[in-house]
């Protein structure tokens, strides 16, 4: 649907050959003026029109203003109120989609031209995928290190890969022509992703494909696959600081405009031979979109009006930290991006997901539209098509476990069935049988020759009977015939890679990297306060006033200002990678579907980011500079200037390098800090140059920060106020203090040192951009299936029945989706139970009926900033106006409505989750009034999005919920018996050792996670279920799932309440009672549905001016296309007021007094204590949680563990033998330069890896708290204690291979005290991370404030600066530093005893305590106080956990 002129339009034409194309050169650029008489007469302008050449002709056009003259306009060159006429006079184009393009189908046919089209086939199609099976495929730790010790055993071919074959596609034939609409269809797992992506031939390359796949009868190495086919994918992988308008612009600049400018040109030249005059507004159009200065936005505004998007165009995006649009808007902007290209040929993966059937509807019937009458090639795998939506397709593909099942007419697919022996029942949507009937749970329902014939028919056999079934010999028969090449059209493949030139594609990144800087400003305005605040505290503790230049001290003194300096420049480049690896999802989307080139992609990047160094730098220098009394020469300052604006530069470089090499925050931000960690020991200042071993010298060579120190410490100490000579040496002592730390003192190494700098910052934007263009994305999640799944999947190849095991259950171990599309569910629930009936052996546990009623229910929030803006003078806005009702045990209630009804906010306020807003009306349980406390105990809440603990399997994380919620009195073989009821009433038992994982991730399908949703509520055997949208986002089969899982909880006698959007006829029927609100927040139908909704159809046909149902019409659609806002307002019923004069609203106010006044001896609800747990027992259910939860996180731990060996290696080789030396001061500023670099690095590495973890955590923890399943504290301790064991073993790793490489003195008591000084430090920085979560919103926050403070620890510590030097009025901020705590402690337990003096006859342990204020008899106070820091640490966390909840309801 691109542009009018030619929706679909095709790439360029090969311009040597084409077709249409008369005019010799068709792009050249001279352009002439406007050329008519100003004669009104249209028909004198087109006669005008026709004189002129080709060339102008197809950039001139007559443009209607709104005064209503005509005037002539050449579309390149509009003025402002020209330009703005034209987008107006265009608007039509995207309201009426169809008779735009039958006038554009007519122009084309008056002169004959054909447009090109696509025929895509595909024959015995093959996708096989290679995984881990069974429990070795679980990501723990011992698995990472085993998995990445064999990839590297198998790349060399030392041993057989351990991982088997699993089959995706299996012999797969097929025809998709042109004209003509196809539905995909399938359960979850049975390939219609796989199939998409190798039609559209964007299949991932680790898949082993065979078969053939042709367009055109042309194989996808003859022409550019990618840019012919558009595939659009079912995630939405989006900038979200852009807006919907910005995001398509960008798309369709980068993907150009195919061919419509030839085939303008074409059209002008025969219309010219013709004499006719073309409609003038298909043509202005038709230039606008080819020619015109603003195509792309011609272009953009008609798909987003044809898409329903024209509402939000100006909306951002938006992504998990910042609010956009919505899940079903993101849906559209992706279908959107994908149809502003030139593609012909169109695969869509799911695009309804969170869409409501009417906005499906009407995104595919203009697809359809433009399938038809332009000629495209369409392929949509749907999920839940409504019955109207299915009609709109031409023909069926029908997959099942990788083998087609049907595949061509849709009006022969009922026929084919039938004849296998099954039938769909009438009220039943096609779809939803199609994708039933070859499951093994659902078929024998449709099974038409009664029970007794009825056995279960696999895949393998619908396979093998369509092949004979009449449409299957079609296919066969034609597929047997080659497409002749000669017919396809020479525009209809692409053979061209990008769709625009460099400069252009160029151009758009610029344009796009702007507007991203703009929107992201807030980063960059907080890391230049940062550094400005950086600046002030490093300006007053090297306060010019109190250093002199009179020794070889005070110069140490300056260089580690200058030291400091350095450092803090190069970390304001880290936040790079975190801004570096956000984008990188979207850029491979967007390299992938080759909108452009990497280069133009990391060029912007880099260059725009300049102006930004210049202000940071500037900051810095031109605070600092004068303040800590460097050399006061002009010249100095600026050479100082170039060499950290060099600095920056180059930190900047090697973060996005670090980044687009690593692809993953974890691994990136661990790089990250390597890299520094290395340039920093490397760069001569921690360690002086004489000192560095000879088998790490290259590594100072290779340096950039011991460039960048030495041209600056040259600049500083080479100047006029260090020129002077103190005897008894003849050298002027700048030149001594360069020496001294082991510097070149030579004035040329400045302009070496710069040389060398920029030289780095070339490179590494240069390893950035090779990075960018041939690494693929990072696929963490490796698919693991478990071996029966595997079994069950071959015995479908093979077609063999397998039994079921006892009790329906299989004993499998783990599913987990990879890349095999989907879950292997499917597979694994067609052994589950046979019988399709489940038998309601009703719950184990006994539990009170309890029933729910809440009269005249008002809920207000503050009014927004935006509204009052508007004018309002109200202070409130009110969501819920008055809403009265009743939910009892036993009914099943649905809460329907449109969105932005209030269907979850009155939920919310019900189930007591609110945390903001006002709350007015009476609620009562049982007859009497809710008290939250007890009624948390007594009531489950389904949320929308599933939040799951993402490391425990699902079979833990029913444990832990029935652990916590039953009552202290049940046992645990009961809790035990209870957890498999439940499981097995979910359906859950397939699964059972499954490992959640994260959403769209790894781990669980999105409806397994749904039913693990239930089930966590379930197993708390609550009274009364709330359920929010419990179907969306699921296709028709596991939707029937969760509502079977649904139907048989209230059958138990339960209360249960759920909102739902767009059911099926089916799901719509299996309710008891409605619901229903409208816009605004008030009720307009509670009552009885009634067999087949009987009782809904004649409320609501019985009032006047609403219109009837059609036969065999969703009723749950009808009812709410009658009572929009539209219909409302066009037949001036109001419905609220209808309902509140009814008499149905009299009977539920009778029901509700009756309900809310307690029977006679019943009590109300109370327990004996707050939680149904003690405290002891809460603590140990976290702790068991968080172990299973560390245990399965190898992304953190092992990576750890890795981190730290190889950290400790590092300090040992560099630092080796360093403990021996005492000749020297500088040997012992080398020894603690170890401990230094150790603590800070170790320590900053801890806390910032721990910060993800933790955040994902509490999310979890805001849903189990609101649950009433612990009091914070115990959760705090869980989180707070599993890390102690795992910290002791770093510790030790660490702790005995440093000592021993560096060579301490090996005596007992300095090995304990080392080794206790780096446990409490480690623990002291990992809670410290953990607490900077608990006191800010959201990870991105707290690992941005958490960063601010490590720099001014590092500046305390006392090795830059020691205590006796430091100002007076910092010095209350180095008792409380933690760092100087620490440093103190090793120093003093390895060097304060030490009676031994240097070669100067200085004793060391004098020389500790008068330099560094460091007392031997001081150790035991220094002890106490590291201990207390993580134990601050800690309560912080818990009292922040406790406090603050960032969670907005």
């Amino acid at each position: 649907m691109d542009d009018a002129g030619e929706i679909h339009a095709l790439g360029s034409l090969r311009r040597e050959g084409s077709v249409w194309s008369s005019a010799s050169n068709v792009f050249s650029l001279s352009s002439r003026g406007d050329g008519a008489g100003e004669d009104d007469e249209e028909a004198l302008r087109w006669a005008a029109l026709e004189k002129l050449p080709t060339y102008d002709r197809a950039r001139t056009a007559v443009l209607a203003m709104p005064e209503g003259e005509l005037r002539e306009v050449n579309v390149q060159k509009l003025g402002p109120q020209e330009r703005h006429a034209l987008l107006q006079r265009l608007q039509w184009v995207g309201d009426d989609h169809q008779r735009f393009l039958t006038k554009f189908k007519d122009r084309v046919d008056r002169v004959g031209i054909d447009l090109p089209t696509i025929e895509v086939r595909y024959d015995n199609l093959n996708v096989e995928a290679e995984a881990y099976v069974g429990s070795r495929g679980l990501p723990t730790i011992f698995n990472t290190y085993a998995n990445v010790l064999e990839g590297i055993a198998t790349a060399l071919h030392l041993t057989p890969s351990r991982k088997q074959k699993i089959s995706i596609l299996h012999n797969v034939s097929g025809i998709i022509k042109p004209h003509r609409m196809t539905l995909l269809l399938g359960p979850p797992g049975a390939g219609k992703t796989s199939l998409l992506l190798a039609l559209a031939g964007t299949l991932p390359s680790n898949l082993k494909v065979t078969g053939s796949i042709t367009y055109n009868g042309h194989t996808m190495d003859e022409f550019e696959a990618r840019r012919s086919a558009a595939y659009v994918s079912q995630h939405d992988l989006h900038m979200g600081e852009l807006t919907v308008r910005e995001t398509v612009n960008f798309s369709a600049k980068c993907q150009g405009i195919g061919h419509r400018y030839d085939l303008l040109v074409e059209l002008s030249r025969r219309e010219k031979e013709a004499s006719i005059v073309p409609d003038p507004e298909t043509d202005i159009y038709m230039k606008a979109a080819a020619t015109g200065e603003q195509k792309a936005d011609v272009v953009t505004n008609h798909i987003l009006k044809v898409l329903g998007l024209d509402i939000c165009a100006d909306t951002i995006v938006g992504n998990n930290m910042l609010r956009g649009i919505s899940g079903g808007q993101k849906k559209r902007v992706t279908t959107a991006e994908m149809l502003v290209t030139p593609g012909r040929a169109l695969f869509m993966d799911e695009i309804s997901t969170g869409l409501d059937s009417s906005t499906t509807f009407q995104i595919v019937n203009s697809i359809r539209q433009t399938i038809h009458i332009v000629g495209g090639t369409a392929v949509i795998a749907l999920l839940q098509p409504a019955p109207e939506t299915y009609e709109l397709f031409d023909d069926i593909i029908l997959l099942s476990d990788g083998q087609v099942v049907y595949n061509g007419p849709r009006e022969h697919v009922l026929e084919f069935f039938e004849s296998v022996g099954f039938k769909c029942p009438q009220r039943k949507g096609v779809a939803d049988f199609l994708q039933e009937v070859t499951s093994r749970k659902d078929q024998r329902q449709y099974w038409k020759h009664g029970d007794e014939t009825y056995r279960y028919i696999p895949v393998k056999e619908f396979a093998e009977a369509f092949q004979s079934f009449h449409v299957g010999e079609a296919i066969r028969n034609e597929l047997a015939v080659p497409f002749d090449k000669s017919k396809s059209h020479p525009a209809a493949l692409k053979t061209s890679k990008y769709g625009a030139s460099m400069k252009e594609l160029l151009k758009a990144n610029i344009d796009r990297e702007i507007l991203l800087m703009k929107r992201n400003s807030f980063v960059y305005i907080f890391k230049a306060v940062q550094l400005t605040l950086m600046a002030i505290i490093a300006m007053t503790v090297f306060l010019r006033t109190n250093f002199h230049h009179d020794s070889a001290t005070d110069g140490r003194i300056y260089m580690g200002a200058l030291f400091f300096g350095i450092l803090m420049i190069m970390f304001n480049g880290l936040a790079e990678v975190g801004l570096t690896i956000a984008k990188i999802p979207v850029f491979f989307k967007q390299r992938d579907l080759l909108f452009y080139p990497a280069w133009t992609y990391s060029l912007p990047s880099w260059i725009i980011k300049i102006p930004l160094s210049f202000l940071n730098v500037s900051i810095w220098v031109f605070i600092t500079y004068y303040v800590i009394g460097f050399d006061p020469n002009v010249e100095r300052l600026f050479r100082q200037f170039l060499i950290l604006l060099l600095m920056n530069e180059a930190s900047s470089g090697l973060f996005r390098f670090i980044a687009g090499l690593a692809r993953d925050q974890v691994v990136a931000s661990t790089l990250g800090s390597f890299g520094i960690l290395i340039f920093m020991l490397l760069g001569g200042f921690i360690l002086a140059r004489e000192n560095v071993k000879k088998w790490w010298i290259w590594g100072y060579w290779i340096s950039p920060l011991m460039y960048a120190q030495n041209a600056i410490s040259v600049n500083e100490f080479l100047g006029n106020s260090w020129n002077k000579v103190i005897p008894p040496s003849t050298e002027p002592l700048g030149k001594l203090i360069l020496e001294s730390r082991g510097l070149f003192p030579e004035a040329k190494w400045y302009w070496i040192g710069v040389g060398a700098l920029l030289g780095y910052v070339l490179l590494f934007n240069i390893l950035y951009t090779v990075c960018l263009t041939f690494l693929k994305p990072f696929d963490s999640n490796q698919p693991t299936i478990s071996e029966e799944t595997l079994k069950i999947k071959q015995a479908n190849l093979t077609g063999e029945v397998l039994e079921a095991s006892s009790r329906g259950r299989v004993a499998s171990s783990t599913v987990t989706r990879g890349t095999a599309d989907g879950s292997n569910d499917e597979a694994v629930s067609n052994l589950t139970t046979i019988n399709s009936t489940p038998v309601n052996k009703g719950m184990v546990l006994p539990f009170v009926p309890l029933s729910i009623t809440f009269e005249d229910i008002r809920y207000s929030v503050d009014m927004p900033e935006e509204i009052r803006a508007q004018g309002v003078t109200e202070t409130q806005l009110e969501l819920l106006k008055g809403i009265s009702g009743s939910f009892r045990p036993g009914v099943l209630t649905a809460l329907m409505g449109v969105s932005g009804a209030g269907k979850t906010t009155l939920m919310d306020v019900l189930a007591g989750r609110k945390t903001s807003g006002y709350i007015k009306g009476n609620i009562t349980i049982s007859g009497y009034p809710k008290k939250q406390e007890t009624f948390a105990r007594v009531s489950g809440y389904c949320e929308q999005n599933d939040i799951h603990s993402p490391n425990v399997t699902v079979y833990e994380s029913l444990v832990f919920s029935a652990w916590l919620r039953l009552p202290a009195d049940v046992d645990s073989s009961t809790r035990k018996m209870f957890i498999d009821e439940v499981m097995e009433l979910v359906e859950l038992l397939p699964l059972k050792d499954a490992l959640v994982g994260l959403p769209g991730v790894s781990g669980l399908s999105t409806e397994q996670r749904k039913r693990l949703t239930i089930a966590v509520e379930l197993v708390a055997n609550p009274s009364i279920i709330f359920m929010d949208e419990p179907t969306s986002g699921l296709d028709a089969r596991a939707a029937a799932i969760v509502m079977r899982a649904i139907r048989n909880t209230v059958d138990t006698g339960r209360t249960v309440v759920c909102t739902i959007h767009q059911p099926s006829i089916d799901i719509f029927e299996s309710f008891d009672e409605l619901f229903l609100m409208k816009r605004g927040g008030e009720e307009i139908y509670v009552g009885p549905l009634g067999l087949h909704s009987c009782e809904l159809i004649k409320y609501f046909e019985a009032i006047e001016g609403v219109s009837k149902i059609k036969d065999g019409y969703n009723p749950s659609t009808w009812m709410l296309e009658v009572t929009s806002t539209m219909q409302e307002q066009i037949t001036g019923i109001n419905f609220s007021e209808v309902y509140k004069n009814s008499e149905l609203y009299r009977r539920n106010k009778t029901l509700i007094k009756e309900i809310s006044t307690p029977p006679e001896s019943s009590s109300d609800l109370s327990f004996p204590t707050e939680y149904s747990q003690t405290f002891v027992t809460q603590c140990f259910a976290c702790l068991w949680k968080q172990s299973m939860s560390y245990w399965r996180n190898p992304p953190y731990t092992a990576v750890k563990y890795f981190f730290t060996t190889v950290i400790a290696l590092l300090f040992g080789t560099m630092f080796w033998g360093v403990g021996r030396k005492r000749d020297n001061q500088q040997d012992l500023f080398n020894a603690m330069g170890s401990m230094y670099a150790s603590v800070i690095f170790m320590g900053v590495q801890n806390s910032s890896s721990v910060q993800p973890v933790v955040s994902v955590e509490r999310t979890v923890f805001y849903r189990e708290r609101a649950a009433h399943m612990y009091s914070p504290l115990p959760y705090a301790l869980g989180q707070v204690l599993i890390e102690l064991p795992y910290i002791l073993v770093q510790c030790l790793i660490y702790g005995v291979l440093v000592y021993a490489m560096i060579g301490f003195e090996w005596t007992a008591a300095k090995f304990f005290w080392y080794l206790f000084f780096m446990y409490f430090t480690l623990a002291y920085y990992t809670f410290y991370g953990m607490m900077m979560v608990g006191l800010t919103p959201n990870y991105n926050v707290s690992s941005v404030a958490s960063t601010a403070f490590y720099a001014i620890w590092n500046l305390f510590s006392g090795f830059l600066i020691p205590r006796t030097k430091i100002p007076v009025w910092w010095r209350w901020f180095y008792w409380i530093c933690p760092i100087a705590w620490t440093l103190n402690g090793l120093v003093t337990s390895q060097f304060g005893d030490v009676s031994k003096s240097f070669t100067d006859g200085t004793r060391i342990s004098d020389f500790v305590q008068d330099y560094f204020g460091y007392h031997h008899d001081f150790l035991w106070a220094v002890a106490v106080v590291v201990v207390a820091f993580p134990l601050l640490f800690a309560l912080l966390f818990g009292l922040s956990i406790k406090m603050f909840n960032f969670q907005r309801r």
